[in-house]
């Protein structure tokens, strides 16, 4: 990877419909299933997502920092059965929501390959991430592109157990 790199993608094919694939990305209670990274914990959202400007709250794990914490995320892309997208932002230790997210998107895109198979893409992307201490401390990209590729393998489990 290049030092000028600011974002990953993935991408894999899984033999499910979009809708369906696209129904699972957006209940957040279920987001846990296909991390990859392993820090996802639990949603306090039980809402399915349906448009962009919606937020919905993570509770999350980073072992290298060996703490719990709570992700606000701002949906920012929102194509029904195409495509979705959020920007997460941390919620403060007293427990305040941000007000804006803080510059990274984990961004979801869907197309059909015929009536029962979807191509898959996952960009993890941090070009607007423009705080050079922020971009010191959490060392993008922060998730390797193995983790995107499990959250993907992941996600085709989760989308096809019965």
């Amino acid at each position: 990877m290049n030092s000028n790199q600011t974002h990953l993608t993935v991408t894999r094919t899984v033999d499910v419909p979009a809708k369906d694939i696209f129904d699972l990305l957006t209940l957040p209670a279920r987001h846990h299933e296909f991390d990859g990274s392993g820090m996802v914990r639990n949603s306090d959202d039980t809402e399915r997502i349906d448009k962009v400007g919606e937020k919905f709250v993570m509770n999350m794990h980073h072992e290298g920092r060996g703490d719990d914490y709570r992700t606000h995320n701002f949906v920012t892309a929102y194509d029904e059965n195409k495509m979705i997208g959020w920007q997460p932002g941390n919620e403060a230790e007293d427990g305040t929501a941000p007000t804006e997210p803080l510059g990274w998107e984990w961004l979801y895109e869907l197309k059909p390959q015929g009536a029962g198979s979807t191509e898959v893409s996952l960009t993890y992307d941090w070009s607007k991430v423009t705080d050079p201490k922020l971009l010191e401390h959490v060392g993008f990209p922060m998730i390797p592109q193995e983790d995107l590729e499990q959250s993907l393998n992941l996600l085709a489990a989760a989308v096809t157990k019965p």
